[in-house]
């Protein structure tokens, strides 16, 4: 038997739930396939990522594992990265 969706209905806005995930192999120039709306970080350490809208990269420190970091990336750096088990949330 299908899942009831019980949300079908509703507008995806910004701060709703993810609905899907995918899995991020860090790069340094290949940008993912779609920008998120947030990253699960499976194994501790530093993010590196390009959000949307920046030029730049910026890295979050020190990230605990099973964490959700609500940021829209475009871009997660391999060099520096030292985070695992890393998915895209959209």
């Amino acid at each position: 038997m299908p899942a009831t969706n019980n949300f079908s209905q509703n507008d995806e806005a910004v701060q709703a739930p993810a609905r899907s995930a995918f899995a991020i192999t860090p790069h340094n120039t290949n940008e993912l396939s779609v920008v998120t709306r947030g990253l699960y970080v499976g194994g501790a350490g530093n993010v590196v990522v390009q959000l949307d809208g920046d030029s730049s990269t910026v890295t979050f420190t020190g990230v605990v594992a099973g964490s959700i970091l609500p940021i829209r990336a475009r871009l997660v750096a391999s060099t520096g990265t030292t985070a695992s088990s890393l998915l895209g949330l959209v």
